[in-house]
């Protein structure tokens, strides 16, 4: 489909990406949302957590969320989301990926932006223990590109799948990075690094046959830890073969859900490569907003309600 058009327009503060997004990661808080924990058992021996929230009604519609690098289940971007829908006739259920729910995981493998076998699993689960007749997906930034790239890999998509929306989206990988190589954003760059470092910091007591004091004091950016971690945890031979087989970009033309792409243009983690325009255009399943602020995972709205959230609810009622 075309592009949709958009009339966000945000108060003036928010209208630069940076506050938009700080706003949104740091100051923003969610209360309300009554959570409900429950452990998945995966094939391979680990496991996810998975935190449900319900409708205040009782019904047949789920929507599954799935947060960005280094995110949670409890951050604010992904209980606002619970939030509303909860309040519109929506269970949710958000997915802490591997070692993101507060407690280690049990392998040396994680998580990582194409890791779709974990959301195979999770959707599996809810369809084989819940009786869900209507089931929508949710993604922010890596969990937009997973989910994407979930939707049009191939994969036998269950019948229950309706829709998805994916926010914030680095569709080109590579592009992202480079990015978040760039000095503008040294500043999310360096708490990234900082988070991730930590938890392989952690990796390295359980496991410390497979990553050397050298290795971790290699890791000065983002694409070096890639390379040195994500890339050998999860067979990809390097960094560059990782964003390029992980990337959702290549999937977009293969989607057969309806699916709602919403990226801003002053979304500073984004490049050029991350708008699909050519995709979106030919492929009639596929809608792509671009409003013009926004930053990245931000939005700001009203009553602590951001446009995002709104526009989701909107389009998921919509199919």
């Amino acid at each position: 489909m075309p592009q949709v058009d958009s009339n966000y327009t945000p108060p003036f503060l928010f209208r630069n990406g940076h506050f938009a997004t700080i706003y949104s990661g740091i100051i923003r808080s969610v209360n309300g949302v009554v959570q409900k924990r429950e452990r998945l058992n995966l094939s391979d021996g680990d496991f996810l957590d998975l935190d449900w929230s319900d409708s205040e009604s009782p019904t047949q519609k789920l929507v599954v969320l799935l947060h960005g690098l280094e995110g949670d289940a409890q951050r604010p971007y992904i209980t606002g989301s619970a939030k509303i829908l909860n309040q519109n006739g929506y269970d949710a259920c958000a997915v802490n990926y591997r070692g993101c729910s507060g407690e280690p995981n049990k392998m040396y493998r994680s998580y990582h932006s194409g890791a779709t076998e974990d959301l195979i699993e999770v959707l599996d689960h809810i369809l084989n223990t819940r009786s869900y007749s209507e089931i929508y997906l949710k993604g922010f930034s890596l969990g937009g590109n997973l989910l994407l790239k979930y939707l049009g890999e191939g994969n036998e998509v269950p019948k229950e799948l309706k829709g998805a929306v994916a926010v914030s989206v680095p569709c080109n990988l590579y592009d992202s990075c480079k990015q978040l190589l760039s000095t503008k954003n040294i500043m999310y760059a360096i708490r990234f690094k900082g988070n991730l470092l930590g938890k392989l910091k952690e990796k390295q007591q359980l496991f410390p046959e497979k990553i050397s004091n050298a290795d971790i004091k290699k890791i000065k950016t983002l694409k070096d830890f890639d390379d040195i971690y994500t890339s050998r945890a999860h067979h990809f031979k390097d960094a560059l073969d990782y964003y390029e087989q992980s990337s959702s970009l290549q999937f977009l033309p293969s989607i057969n859900v309806p699916s709602l792409i919403i990226n801003a243009k002053d979304d500073s983690f984004l490049g050029p490569e991350c708008y699909p325009l050519k995709e979106t255009d030919e492929n009639p399943h596929l809608y792509l907003e671009t409003p013009n602020y926004g930053g990245h995972v931000g939005f700001w709205g009203k009553n602590n309600i951001t446009y995002s959230e709104e526009r989701a609810l909107e389009f998921f009622n919509s199919i």
